[in-house]
């Protein structure tokens, strides 16, 4: 199902939509909060956790195995697919044996090749969607190795969430999004989905729509938002979940994006990325025309015993290119950042003629 204002291109698979509490902490509930997210939302999948892997001990770590009974008969009486997070191959069976529609690995979890491994062999032969949450230090790598361990054992219905990098900055986020790291996993696997979860990016209940859209925007296939019957009672992360009356009005909110385009649109977009392409080899043929002219300058440092590092130069360059790019529109991080990578690479290959004539 779709939400209102979602793609209208009926060739398009209708967004994923999973809601539900953190946490299933009684029969009442889940049930209560199953209802209202049928009768109030476009949202198609139940989810809840009833395992739930705390930083401290002595927290609430989830209701255990009675839970999944709960999803169940909502499963039963709403009609809503169900989603929980699974850690361990006995939470695999457990899941299965209850019918549970669609298993999660949490970020803890995808940091742990080991706990992979045991998931995946756990998971072998289903069929069920298997979502994977990005590890939750930045690391791509992990990702990546949680991706290829399910598919080694021959799973392919697989979905990627991006729910946020834990930082030791502390910033306006609970997690912080860096964003690039979704973006190089979708240009890896592009055939894989992707969804955001702006509950564990956000942290709160204030920003959710704003991320929700950033990731739409990027072409993400859906969200993954907390929503509870009673938020402020909640038992685990009250701060960031929703009613699932408020989640609909998220819902409608929100500016779905096609995935598919027109053939005006493709050919447009076509000649616009040729002119990209035209300007990426000439930016190529700039770069390798500086750095040999730097290695030039390097040769000179050489022969007359000067240092590499020249810092006054460097300073001169920065402030001068910044301020060219200022009046031109450009973002001074973003002109510092690029000048910053030349720098490095020219100051390197100078390192490396000087490295050369020591006996």
């Amino acid at each position: 199902m779709k939400a209102d204002n979602s793609p209208s291109n009926t060739n398009e698979p209708a967004p994923l939509i999973l809601a539900g509490p953190c946490s299933a902490e009684s029969e009442e509930q889940v049930i209560q909060t199953a209802r209202a997210i049928k009768q109030h939302t476009t949202a198609t999948v139940f989810r809840a956790g009833v395992w739930k892997p705390r930083t401290n001990p002595g927290g609430f770590e989830g209701i255990g195995l009675i839970g999944l009974s709960w999803l169940l008969q909502a499963k039963k009486e709403t009609g809503l697919k169900t989603a929980v997070e699974v850690a361990t191959a006995e939470h695999v069976n457990n899941a299965l044996q209850f019918d549970t529609d669609v298993l999660w690995i949490g970020a803890r979890t995808t940091v742990n090749p080991f706990s992979v491994q045991e998931i995946a062999d756990a998971l072998k032969g289903t069929d069920k969607l298997i979502l994977v949450k990005n590890p939750i230090n930045p690391d791509a790598k992990l990702w990546i190795g949680a991706i290829e361990r399910l598919r080694k054992v021959g799973i392919e219905n697989i979905g990627l969430i991006h729910r946020g990098f834990s930082s030791y900055v502390k910033g306006k986020y609970r997690n912080a999004p860096m964003w690039q790291i979704p973006i190089e996993m979708k240009r890896l696997y592009p055939e894989i989905p992707m969804i955001v979860d702006p509950s564990h990016i956000c942290g709160n209940r204030f920003d959710l729509q704003d991320i929700a859209q950033k990731g739409l925007n990027l072409g993400y296939q859906g969200l993954m938002i907390e929503s509870h019957i009673d938020p402020n009672a909640a038992w685990t992360d009250k701060e960031q979940q929703i009613t699932p009356r408020e989640l609909q009005l998220l819902l409608e909110g929100l500016i779905w994006k096609k995935h598919q385009a027109d053939k005006q649109f493709s050919q447009q977009i076509d000649n616009l990325r040729e002119q990209i392409n035209l300007f990426d080899d000439e930016l190529i043929q700039l770069l390798t025309n500086r750095l040999a002219t730097a290695q030039q300058i390097g040769n000179l440092k050489k022969e007359n015993n000067v240092a590499v590092l020249q810092s006054n130069r460097w300073n001169e360059i920065l402030t001068n290119m910044i301020e060219k790019g200022t009046s031109v529109g450009l973002n001074d991080q973003f002109v510092q950042a690029f000048m910053e990578i030349i720098h490095l690479e020219s100051i390197r290959l100078q390192s490396n003629l000087n490295q050369s004539g020591i006996d």
